[in-house]
């Protein structure tokens, strides 16, 4: 009796080390080979094994096997549905077999090449859900007995280790895999496309600045790639297995702002409902990138200078210090040397961001880029649509040439994008593309007109040409003008423009 329950706590010992192995080991094939082990020894068979069934050839072969002929047996495949084991892997039941001789669906031909002599067998499937994987056999006890239904129970419990190291494997695999693929399709769409002298000197700045932890502060345009030129400091340097965190600083009110970047505690305030983990702590060993800096108001600025100075934040609601290793990348496309004299940032945090400074250059100054930029657009464009034969046409090329693209790179790609939609797709044509030349066609003033009269002849026309190149869109030939949508809707209907 005391044998008895010393064995079943070596089982049960046993099987809880396995269960560590399955969901810790990612070494699959001698995770396997630790199962069968402990499984023969469990149970005392002079041999085991388990097969996998490949299911493009409908054969199982000999994935892991014990015992004397161990690496001969590996030579050998099963067809499914022969013998023990492929009866096993096309049923999805298990067998027990005491007695081999008297077995008629025993195939005995590889116990006999081996020269080796079997008696009993046991074989219970491997399962994935409702798909059958492969088997787990032992042939023989040791002592010569035959094997006993309370060892198919034990061999079954094993058999589902093994099923769930296998799927866990695959798991593992698929995620892997999938990390990879998305690593390579994130690295093609942010991808900085050009050839220009100014756009080789920023890229060769960046390159410079990647490897150090130094903060840099990217200044340009809205559009001009201030994101991409961050993402390639990021993965050209020594952060780049961890994580590059993007906050758009424009897009939240301060409150708001400072929960994204530092979190909260449960009940820090009234709906937070559980901790929330902030922006910096996120981007721990990597880095922060933080877009328009220069809209952060004031009272965050300072809050945002504790943390660049100490290295430590608290979460809101919280009173433990959190330290953090931040690498801080920010972008404005303000002057923002002005906004520190005219009071509205920070001078130490200016300095603080600003120990390298890289300046995007607007597409207007490397238009010798723009042909480029536009087959790599349309590529992407023509592979989600499915357009292998789209083109661009050399007169839509010229046109591109001819403007002056206010909204930059990002302007461009819309501009493509809209060209394919609304296309023939075929070859996209000057017509496709919605883009305007800004180039005034102001007649000119005339001699006899009073100063109001030349202002309203000035004021209609210049109304005209931003509604024209906007295509209509009062919101944004207003920001273009600087003037507030409201008072623009007023002149349109002053000057009878509302048919633009």
């Amino acid at each position: 009796m005391t044998i008895k329950v010393e064995s079943m706590h070596n089982s049960i010992d046993r099987l809880k080390e396995i269960s560590n192995w399955v969901t810790s080991v990612h070494d699959l094939d001698r995770l396997l080979e630790l199962i069968i082990e402990t499984a023969a020894k469990m149970i005392d068979a002079h041999a085991g094994s388990l097969m996998l069934l490949d299911h493009k050839t409908k054969r199982l072969y000999f994935k892991v096997a014990t015992g004397e002929k161990a690496k001969e047996v590996k030579a050998y495949e099963v067809p499914l549905g022969q013998g023990i084991a492929g009866h096993v892997a096309q049923e999805g039941t298990p067998l027990l077999i005491p007695d081999v001789r008297t077995e008629p669906r025993w195939y005995k031909d590889i116990s006999e090449a081996l020269d080796y002599q079997t008696r009993s067998i046991a074989c219970v499937p491997m399962k994935l859900g409702a798909q059958t994987i492969g088997v787990v056999q032992i042939i023989d006890k040791k002592d010569g007995s035959a094997i006993q239904p309370s060892d198919m129970n034990l061999l079954e419990v094993y058999a589902d280790l093994a099923a769930k190291a296998i799927g866990n494997a695959q798991d593992i695999a698929k995620v892997k895999q999938e990390n990879e693929d998305l690593k390579e399709e994130l690295g093609h769409k942010y991808q900085i496309i050009g050839e220009s002298k100014a756009l080789k000197k920023v890229l060769t700045d960046a390159f410079k600045v990647a490897n150090s932890k130094t903060s840099v502060l990217v200044l340009g345009e809205s559009g001009t790639g201030k994101e991409l030129l961050a993402r390639l400091i990021h993965r050209a340097g020594p952060r780049k297995e961890k994580p590059m965190v993007v906050l758009n600083c424009a897009a939240l009110p301060e409150s708001l702002l400072e929960d994204e970047l530092f979190g909260h505690e449960k009940g820090a305030y009234t709906g937070a409902l559980g901790r929330k983990i902030g922006k910096f702590e996120l981007a721990d060993g990597g880095t922060i990138f933080l877009d328009e800096i220069g809209e952060m108001n004031v009272g965050m600025q300072a809050k945002l200078l504790r943390v660049l100075q100490e290295g430590v934040f608290y979460r809101i609601g919280g009173n433990t210090p959190i330290s953090v290793d931040v690498r801080v990348i920010s972008a404005t496309n303000r002057n923002i040397q002005k906004e520190v004299e005219d009071g509205n940032f920070r001078e130490d945090l200016f300095y603080r961001l600003n120990v390298v400074q890289v300046q995007m250059p607007s597409l207007r100054e490397r238009m010798e880029d723009v042909p480029l930029l536009a087959e790599y657009f349309v590529d992407q464009f023509k592979k989600e649509r499915g357009l292998p034969n789209l083109k661009i046409s050399k007169k839509a090329v010229e046109k591109m040439l001819n403007y002056e693209w206010p909204g930059n790179v990002r302007e461009l790609s819309n501009a493509l994008e809209r060209a394919v939609v609304m296309g023939n797709s075929e070859e996209i044509l000057p017509e496709d593309l919605p883009i305007h030349s800004m180039k005034a066609t102001f007649p000119g003033l005339q001699v006899g007109l009073t100063l109001q009269e030349a202002l309203n002849v000035f004021k209609k026309e210049f109304i005209s040409m931003n509604l024209d190149y906007t295509g209509g869109n009062r919101s944004k030939a207003a920001k273009i003008m600087d003037i507030q949508r409201t008072y623009l809707s007023r002149l349109i209907s002053k000057y009878d423009l509302s048919h633009l």
